[in-house]
């Protein structure tokens, strides 16, 4: 357990360092930020824009999968833990998952980035960090973090990799279509995955296990 929450804290540590970084040279317009952003920008904008058939493709994927998905479906698994009386794991998807959207907003409104010039489609709010990359990273974590324990040991390496693919798409997506400068999505995984460890830390949603828990105690025997 131990192993695990220094684990945790030390990636934690990087990627709030991570954050720090593309805020900073946000904020400070350093070359290499823009030089990255535009390049990854510039070169498909033309097959962006004469295939609006991929566009589209990619707006509807970012949709269906995009944090306000997950909190509606979050918030059933709340009532759910709630009627079960799971009042920790209800707790941890609230200040996760429900939050992260408050979270999204007050990192948006300390840096207020303009949107790529470029963009495709409509997207409420300014730029950094990425709202799509922030959210669906934690609810990604949360929801994985919750499931595991209840799903089978062979079963557990598929879900942290469909958790993962989900995750790159559609902080890729964003950047597809042009609503997001990349690092505006390095920033919102980033800041995303800080989020995550300060929930799981704070209020974790199965109780740790100790020695003394895992083998009950019979009367009058040695402890």
């Amino acid at each position: 357990m131990t192993l695990r929450k220094d684990w945790l804290i030390g990636v934690a540590v990087g990627a709030l360092a991570l954050y720090v970084l593309m805020w900073v040279g946000v904020t400070q317009e350093w070359s290499w930020i823009g030089a990255m952003d535009r390049f990854a920008i510039g070169p498909l904008q033309r097959y962006r824009v004469d295939h609006p058939g991929w566009v589209t493709a990619w707006d509807v994927f970012c949709t269906v999968l995009g944090p306000a998905a997950f909190r509606l479906f979050a918030l059933i698994l709340v009532v759910v833990a709630l009627v079960r009386r799971n009042v920790r794991t209800a707790m941890f998807l609230v200040l996760s998952v429900e939050v992260s959207g408050l979270v999204t907003v007050a990192a948006k409104a300390a840096v207020s980035r303009p949107r790529p010039v470029e963009a495709l489609v409509d997207a409420w709010g300014s730029s950094f960090p990425s709202g799509h990359a922030l959210g669906v990273m934690v609810s990604v974590l949360a929801l994985v973090t919750v499931a595991l324990p209840a799903v089978r040991r062979p079963l557990r390496v598929w879900l942290v990799v469909v958790g993962v693919v989900v995750v790159l798409t559609i902080g890729i997506g964003r950047v597809v279509l042009n609503v997001h400068h990349p690092s505006d999505v390095l920033a919102g995984w980033a800041l995303g995955y800080v989020w995550f460890v300060v929930c799981v830390l704070s209020v974790p949603p199965t109780a740790p296990v100790t020695a003394a828990d895992e083998t009950p105690a019979v009367p009058g025997s040695p402890r």
